[in-house]
């Protein structure tokens, strides 16, 4: 079955809000074997509203839509699904009648403007609504399904869980979709997109490449009628894929880089602790987004300036021999993060954010030392010189290190 979704609502196209509701739907579909082909906005606007609805009742087996179903003047979804099927809309005794003892019950006085959320089409039945006035459409005509849902989160995912979804079990083609999402950090897209390219012509199970902001991901899926099914068409690829791209795979899925190394250090029973210049505690920032952080992160110190380089344990002659921006201050960075904070490890990140360069090396230079107190590791980067991704990667380089690092016997 093809599904198509429709954002309604002139609110989103000028970034007032944000779409979560596509996003929710699209995770939800392949839950039912269903494909998601296309997915649209449009503003609060009939004939554009006519417009995208033809078309997607035209292409698609189901079209769902969200918003547009309250009692104002620019809520016109009803009206443009009547107008598109070419039927009457008309008030639903059943329907008012419920709609004025929900008023009731709150001890509100019914607007006329209201009665527009109890009416229906011939083809359409009402989907019911406990937690608002607007009750959802559901229109089955010529083997298509046409779904009309309110736009607020809570309402729109309250009705599919418990009325559109059991419908569409019964409509839907047996099977299912499944996917799962391998993780990188240190490769292009297209270098990704090259080293993997004799898998991507694979109809089922298939690849798809992804640029994110923590790093490339490639998106494994496959069909099948049952979900072991399903598993098996994926086993050989995952496999394939991991050969490839090895070490490069930090995590899967809902997988965090600060979440996986945390997990590595309280396994090896280890604490750590940094120390950052040109990423102003940063790193520290997200090491302490993984839940229980604080078992196995001592703390963090922001030497943004020489003189608190100086203050908190790097030696200030090294400084000025070797620069603050260099691959010795970072090593005894990481040192003095490890000894001043008491922990088993420590990082030190140095470089320029940019946007001009320091000591003469240009925006984007980046080192990382590691420093485990029997050994220390450096890396160093030229990341893109935009002051925020240049922070970012320098964070993200100096997880994925650590993590590397962490795996080593």
């Amino acid at each position: 079955m093809k599904a198509e979704i429709i954002s309604i609502g002139t609110e989103i196209l000028l970034g007032q809000i944000t779409d979560t509701n596509a996003s929710y739907l699209a995770g939800q579909l392949p839950l039912l074997g269903i494909d998601l082909y296309w997915a649209s906005q449009v503003g609060d606007n009939r004939r554009r509203l006519v417009e995208v609805m033809q078309r997607a009742w035209g292409r698609s087996q189901l079209t769902i839509t969200t918003g547009g179903l309250g009692p104002t003047e620019d809520d016109l979804t009803r009206e443009a699904i009547a107008e598109v099927l070419g039927e009457e809309m008309t008030v639903d005794p059943a329907l008012e009648q419920e709609l004025r003892e929900f008023f009731r019950r709150i001890s509100y006085e019914m607007p006329d403007r209201n009665i527009k959320q109890a009416t229906l089409i011939p083809s359409a039945q009402a989907i019911p609504n406990p937690r608002g006035t607007a009750p959802g459409w559901w229109v089955e005509r010529e083997g298509r399904i046409l779904v009309a849902m309110p736009g607020p989160p809570q309402e729109m995912q309250r009705m599919w869980e418990r009325e559109v979804l059991p419908r569409l079990r019964t409509k839907a083609e047996a099977g299912v979709i499944l996917s799962t999402t391998f993780k990188t950090f240190g490769l292009s897209e297209a270098g990704v997109d090259e080293l993997i390219s004799a898998l991507l012509s694979s109809a089922n199970p298939t690849l798809a490449v992804y640029a994110k902001p923590e790093g490339i991901q490639i998106r494994l899926t496959a069909k099948a009628r049952e979900s072991e099914e399903a598993k098996r068409l994926m086993a050989p690829m995952e496999a394939r894929v991991r050969e490839i791209l090895g070490e490069r795979i930090w995590g899967t899925d809902d997988d965090t880089l600060e979440g996986v190394v945390g997990g590595l250090l309280t396994g090896k029973r280890l604490s750590l602790a940094t120390m950052e210049s040109c990423t102003g505690g940063l790193l520290a920032s997200v090491l302490t987004d993984a839940p229980g952080s604080s078992a196995y992160f001592r703390g963090g110190l922001v030497a943004y300036s020489n003189e608190m380089k100086s203050a908190w344990g790097v030696d200030a002659k090294l400084i000025e021999e070797r620069g603050a921006v260099s691959p010795e201050v970072a090593q005894a960075m990481a040192t003095a993060a490890r000894l001043k904070l008491g922990a088993d490890i420590g990082i030190g990140i140095t470089g320029v954010a940019g946007p001009t360069e320091i000591e003469g090396k240009p925006a984007g230079t980046i080192y990382i030392a590691i420093d485990d107190g029997r050994k220390r590791r450096l890396i160093s980067g030229n990341y893109p010189p935009r002051r925020p991704d240049v922070k970012r990667w320098a964070a993200l380089a100096a997880l994925f290190e650590l993590r590397r690092a962490l795996l080593e016997p």
